[in-house]
């Protein structure tokens, strides 16, 4: 809605803006998604390890995972190459391309996470029966094995290659500030000390971003190695898109206006009335 409101007013949204509104839409559907999951899981557990059914789940929480991290590489690369000012020739073309292309590029990285992610046929739900011997009656029961080779390429390529290349840019903006603050402490001529707060606001956002990279990765090593704390790792997950906005939000000068905008007068409408 606050993207919205910028559009209606100038018409065309800044290359942050337009990824925090793909972040905002992939973090609200990430978490419908895992609602639905854990509300079968509780009410409905059966429903899960159905063929069919699993497989829509698996790819929809991996493409949206994954598309969330290659966003948030994108949101690196961004701030990388409007704060640095580097002249190497691969950061001019790529400040070239997400100032003119950011749209497409968006979409076709959407689209080839979705090709990653699509393969979630190969993980293998099998099911079998286990025979009672007090009353001789058979119960079903439905395994799922997930291919390991599988998840190892779709993990790489969907979590392990953009943090990487976002913990790049945030190194290369980190080191260019401080060599910049440096330059300027130490210049004899008298100039003032610049306004930092937005490169040190775009840093701490890609700190915070990275920092949920780890969480990830580091909730699903313990989920797969210990079955019994798959319920704390479902828990932590349901969290983090609820973390990622706030964020977004923290990260978001123009956000943080229209919301508190919005609450402040409808709080004195109520209190008027």
């Amino acid at each position: 809605m606050g993207n919205l409101d910028i559009i209606r007013k100038k018409g065309k949204l800044s290359p942050s803006d337009v990824i925090f509104l793909g972040k905002g839409i992939v973090n609200i559907l990430l978490q419908c998604v895992m609602n639905l999951e854990g509300m079968f899981f509780v009410l409905c557990p059966t429903v899960l390890f159905i063929r069919q059914f699993y497989m829509f789940m698996s790819t929809s929480g991996y493409f949206l995972v994954y598309y969330n991290f290659w966003l948030t590489f994108w949101l690196s690369a961004h701030y990388c190459t409007s704060i640095t000012n580097l002249s190497y020739g691969f950061f001019i073309w790529i400040k070239r391309i997400v100032s003119n292309f950011l749209s497409h590029l968006l979409f076709l990285t959407a689209l080839g996470v979705f090709i990653v992610s699509f393969p979630s046929s190969w993980n293998v739900v099998a099911e079998s029966s286990i025979q009672s011997s007090e009353n001789s009656t058979r119960t079903s029961v439905a395994r799922i094995s997930i291919d390991f080779s599988y998840f190892l390429s779709v993990t790489f390529l969907g979590c392990i290659f953009p943090f990487f290349l976002s913990l790049l840019c945030l190194v290369l903006t980190s080191s260019f500030l401080l060599r910049h603050v440096w330059r300027v402490k130490n210049n004899d001529s008298g100039s003032t000390r610049p306004n930092l707060q937005a490169h040190v606001t775009a840093l701490r956002t890609i700190f915070f971003l990275l920092l949920m990279f780890i969480f990830h990765c580091m909730t699903q090593v313990i989920a797969f190695t210990n079955s019994l704390l798959i319920i704390v790792y479902w828990n932590l997950q349901l969290l983090s898109p609820s973390v990622e906005a706030a964020v977004i939000f923290q990260a978001s000068n123009k956000l943080r206006r229209i919301i508190l905008k919005r609450f402040c007068t409808k709080s004195w409408r109520n209190t008027e009335t």
